[in-house]
C-alpha cells in the first residue's frame, strides 16, 4: 500500500504550470545527511514526481524542492497541485496511461534543463478482490498505471539520463512486492513487478552511472485507501463474507485510532517521502529502502519462515476466505 494516485481513463498534454521563484536552502532529513555522503548542491537539477496530488507525492515533491531540485510535480488534475504551486513548484498535467502525455513533458523538461535528473514513480492504486471476481479487464487497468505507465517513463527518461552522464531512478513498491496477502493478488503482482524491472533496471543501468533504487513502504496513512478499487462484487457469491472481512480490516486499518496492528505500525507519507530523498540525494544509494519498522519485521519473518508456517501468520493477520459450512 504506498502510491496514491487512482488509475487514469482520460489522456490529457503535459503542460508545465507554475513555475519555480526561488532556490530553497536544504532542510529536514536532507539536511541532517553526512556531507561526505550526500551529493553536492545540484545546480537546480530536475526532478519529476508522478501522482503528486496527495500523500507519498505531494510530500515528495515538498522534501526534493527544500533539497534543492527544480521539481516537477504531476498528477492528471493539475488543480489538485495548487498548494504545490504556490509553494514554488513546478506542477503539470500527466496522466501515466497517456503515451502522448508523457512524451510531451518529457520533452519540455528536456527542453528546460537537458534532462531528467532525479524520476520518483509514485503514482498507483490498489485493486482489491478475489482473483476469481476481479476481471481480467480491471487487472489489466492496475498494470497499465501500476507498471506499464512506469516503465514508459523510465523508457523515456533513461536517455538524457545516459547522456548527461548520471541519474537516478526511485520506484515505489511496497511490503507487498515481496509477498501477497488474500484479496491482494493483482495490487502485489503489479509491485512485485515493479521490484523485479527495478532489480534488472539497476543492473543495466550502472555502467551508465544512473542509479535505481526500490522504496518499500509499509501500510501508509495517505489516500490509497479511499483510492482502492473493489470490483467483481457478489454480493451472494462464495467470498462474500471474504468481502465483507477484507473492507473491515481496510477500515481499521485506517481509522483513527487504527484498530489493528498493521493500522498502528502504519508510516506517514512524510516518512516514505524523507526515503525517497535520502535516495535521490546520497552519492551511493541502497538498492532497497524499507520503511517502516513493519516493513522490517515482515521481510525478515518471510525471509526465515517456512512457507507453511509463514503462510499461517498471513492467515492470521489478514482476513481469508473461510470455508463453506457442511450441510
Amino acid at each position: 500500500m504506498t502510491s496514491n494516485s487512482p488509475a487514469a481513463s482520460t489522456a490529457d498534454s503535459a503542460t508545465p504550470a507554475g513555475d519555480l521563484s526561488t532556490n530553497a536552502g536544504v532542510t529536514g532529513a536532507a539536511a541532517r545527511q553526512p556531507q561526505r555522503d550526500r551529493i553536492p548542491a545540484p545546480a537546480r537539477r530536475a526532478a519529476l514526481v508522478t501522482g503528486c496530488s496527495s500523500g507519498i507525492g505531494h510530500a515528495t515533491a515538498l522534501r526534493l524542492h527544500a533539497a534543492g531540485f527544480d521539481v516537477y510535480a504531476t498528477a492528471r488534475r493539475i488543480e489538485s497541485l495548487a498548494d504545490l504551486a504556490a509553494a514554488g513548484i513546478r506542477t503539470a498535467r500527466l496522466d501515466v496511461t497517456s503515451e502522448a502525455s508523457m512524451t510531451g513533458l518529457i520533452s519540455q523538461i528536456t527542453a528546460d534543463h537537458g534532462a531528467v535528473s532525479v524520476l520518483v514513480n509514485n503514482a498507483g492504486f490498489e485493486l482489491d478482490g478475489p482473483v476469481e471476481e476481479v476481471p481480467l479487464a480491471e487487472a489489466r487497468r492496475q498494470f497499465e498505471t501500476n507498471f506499464f505507465g512506469l516503465a514508459r517513463l523510465t523508457q523515456l527518461v533513461i536517455p538524457g539520463m545516459r547522456q548527461a552522464g548520471g541519474g537516478r531512478i526511485i520506484n515505489l513498491s511496497s511490503v507487498f512486492g515481496r509477498f501477497a496477502v488474500p484479496g491482494n493478488a493483482y495490487y502485489a503482482a503489479s509491485k512485485h513487478a515493479v521490484a523485479a524491472l527495478t532489480d534488472a533496471l539497476r543492473l543495466e543501468l550502472a555502467a551508465f552511472g544512473i542509479r535505481v533504487v526500490l522504496i518499500e513502504p509499509t501500510a501508509a496513512r495517505t489516500s490509497l485507501d479511499a483510492n482502492t478499487a473493489w470490483p467483481g462484487d457478489n454480493a451472494n457469491g462464495p467470498y462474500e463474507r471474504f468481502r465483507h472481512d477484507l473492507a473491515d480490516w481496510h477500515a481499521r486499518t485506517y481509522s483513527q485510532p487504527p484498530g489493528n496492528i498493521a493500522g498502528r505500525l502504519a508510516v506517514s507519507a512524510d516518512d516514505v517521502a524523507a526515503a525517497i530523498t535520502r535516495a535521490a540525494t546520497r552519492r551511493h544509494p541502497r538498492a532497497r529502502y524499507p520503511v517502516g519498522t513493519l516493513a522490517h519485521g515482515l521481510f525478515t519473518l518471510r525471509r526465515w519462515l517456512p512457507a507453511p508456517v509463514f503462510d499461517a501468520f498471513v492467515r492470521s493477520q489478514f482476513p481469508a476466505p473461510d470455508r463453506p459450512e457442511r450441510r
